[in-house]
């Protein structure tokens, strides 16, 4: 059978966007977003993917010519496709000037990112003189330096790592780095002035390679790679800028705007609040996946109440825009490609309460004068099962829940940040 690689050749095209990251969630994200900019002939650029650390995929992905298989799957159906944007890989521990010499190029606007959110770091002891540095940010300040040196602009940073305010801290780094290295005050102003760090919200589940399934793509691929059809980029910068990169002109979610909270609050109180107020009423009813759950009529009626009836009415988004999301969780959830285990979802689910559905109770009980009945409910499953399951969580958590009476839980402010007895009516029924 024949590769990838010679059966699909690529475009000549200018290499505009630098990428730190070659895993699945970029390839299924940001470069199928380009592939589709470039297919829709309004742009024409593709991507350098750096190799952020020692192991990675750079070399697998350059003995294909950078091509793979992206296949997108849900209720919608099924959407397979070649991407060809990805020009070439750089692993920067293999060849150091090579990755520096990236900023050499003029053409190059754009750096994405995606490190796993421990790699907006600071590490200590990284030298600009390493070959490379050893965590991205100071990688990063090398490039940078290098440009500046070169009498060029700077860049559009969209750091795709699921930290808050991930621009922001990516910047606030990299000019310690610059402080750390003793680096001309020139350099910091040039970082001010001529670059954008732009914080950013990604949402996309990406399934990566389809392990264990007969595909029959009818050529050998062995970098493909799979994600949902859902995709959402929120971008927090100058509106101006999105017509430099516009996947806004081409139907794509991608947002710009000036404040980026609403859309966090969204999200983590819609998608992120569902999952851990079904997750314990699940896994005390035995279900074990979120598909799972949706395909039980009781606990569908159960997770659309508290999305559409109890969440939803306690935020501030225009409400169509608010519908259109929570349909979009909906029918996520019902994707029977994915796999996503309560118990996964169940880890540390203090914490997670206190930041997911806790705030959204609160803001019910404000406005509507009671307690939300189904988001009580699952607070009380979720005490239930701390006392009688096996909970993923601290030691303290676990062991204080599970022997303490309902009163003093609901009063615990270290737990909860605030006294809970108010909810002890709604909450009893299921905690005990």
């Amino acid at each position: 059978m024949k590769r990838i690689d010679e059966i699909a050749k690529k475009p000549e095209r200018r290499e505009t966007v630098i990428q730190f990251g070659e895993g699945g969630f970029l390839r299924g994200f940001a470069d199928w977003m380009l592939q589709k900019l470039n297919d829709s002939g309004i742009y024409s650029g593709s991507a350098v993917i750096v190799q952020p650390i020692p192991q990675g995929l750079a070399e697998q992905l350059n003995s294909q010519n950078c091509l793979y298989t992206h296949i997108i799957r849900g209720v919608e159906g099924v959407e397979t496709k070649i991407i060809d944007v990805v020009s070439r890989c750089i692993n920067p521990y293999e060849d150091y000037e090579a990755y520096l010499a990236l900023a050499d190029n003029p053409d190059f606007r754009f750096i994405i990112s995606n490190t796993t959110e421990a790699g907006i770091a600071y590490s200590e002891g990284d030298s600009i003189g390493d070959a490379p540095p050893r965590s991205f940010p100071a990688k990063l300040a090398a490039l940078l330096y290098r440009r500046y040196k070169n009498g060029l602009d700077g860049f559009i940073v969209l750091p795709c790592e699921l930290i808050d305010r991930n621009g922001e801290r990516l910047k606030e780094i990299v000019l310690r780095y610059a402080d750390d290295w003793g680096l001309e005050s020139g350099f910091a102003d040039w970082l001010e002035e001529k670059n954008h760090f732009c914080s950013t919200l990604v949402d996309r589940i990406v399934t990566g390679y389809p392990k264990g399934e007969e595909l029959r793509l009818g050529y050998e691929d062995r970098m493909v790679n799979t994600s949902e059809y859902f995709h959402l980029w929120v971008i927090e910068g100058d509106k101006q800028l999105a017509d430099e990169l516009p996947f806004h002109k081409i139907g794509l979610n991608v947002i710009w705007t000036d404040n980026m909270e609403p859309y966090r609050t969204r999200k983590v109180r819609i998608l992120n609040g569902a999952h851990t107020s079904m997750v314990f009423c699940g896994l005390l009813n035995g279900f074990e996946t979120v598909k799972s759950c949706i395909d039980d009529p009781d606990m569908l009626e159960f997770i659309k109440t508290c999305i559409y009836d109890e969440i939803i009415p306690t935020l501030d988004l225009p409400k169509t825009e608010l519908l259109e999301y929570a349909d979009s969780v909906m029918q996520r959830f019902a994707n029977p490609y994915i796999r996503h285990s309560l118990s996964s979802i169940a880890l540390n689910s203090v914490s997670k309460f206190k930041v997911r559905v806790l705030p959204s109770i609160l803001e019910y009980v404000r406005r509507k004068g009671e307690a939300p009945k189904a988001l009580a409910k699952g607070f009380g499953c979720l005490l239930k099962y701390y006392k009688i399951g096996a909970p993923d969580d601290s030691p303290k958590n676990v062991e204080f829940i599970k022997n303490a009476p309902l009163p003093e839980i609901l009063k615990n402010r270290e737990l909860w940040g605030q006294d809970l007895s108010f909810l002890k009516d709604e909450v009893a029924e299921y905690a005990d």
